[in-house]
């Protein structure tokens, strides 16, 4: 997805996380796809991978602070060869959750000319932010993000280049 990092910084101006996962099983669109990523990093194989980052380096040791509290971060990305290999229907268990009591959309993009749609919801609860889903869907390719745990969105580029996660350019306020 071109501009899934734009839409994810969009998404970085609403707050901070503690935790709420968002369930899916796509496994029919995966035997469906020419390609496929799924990233299953939970909370303790987060933990376990963050004993490979410096404390000396200052990117890594904030990355490292990040992550500490993370409960996970789950991706689900799907690359077809054709357009129409999958439907609106295969997203509406994804979805349904997300527009449930207490889930807010803060990001719905729809480009007719490309056909590529963005969608971002945040979990609202007593606390602040309860969870992130983020929806970017081409004709030809699908990706879904899930992040879970308490995490200050303005912190969230700062993942970038690290465990997997594309580096994304966000200019912090000072």
């Amino acid at each position: 997805m071109k501009r899934v990092g734009l839409w994810i910084v969009a998404a970085m101006l609403a707050g901070s996380l503690p935790a709420q996962q968002v369930k899916w099983n796509f496994d029919r669109l995966a035997a469906k796809a020419a390609n496929s990523v799924d990233v299953t990093l939970d909370g303790s194989t987060l933990r376990l991978a963050t004993k490979f980052l410096s404390g000396q380096d200052e990117d890594e040791a904030k990355v490292k602070k990040l992550v500490a509290g993370l409960k996970g971060i789950y991706v689900k990305s799907f690359e077809f060869k054709n357009a129409g290999e999958y439907t609106q229907a295969d997203l509406e268990g994804f979805r349904a959750q997300v527009r449930t009591p207490g889930w807010e959309r803060i990001v719905g993009v729809q480009s007719k000319e490309d056909g590529e749609n963005v969608e971002i919801y945040l979990k609202i609860d007593p606390k602040g932010i309860g969870g992130l889903a983020i929806i970017a869907a081409e004709p030809k390719e699908l990706t879904l993000v899930n992040i879970v745990g308490p995490i200050d969105l303005d912190s969230l580029s700062d993942l970038g280049g690290h465990f997997g996660i594309p580096e994304v350019d966000v200019e912090k306020k000072k």
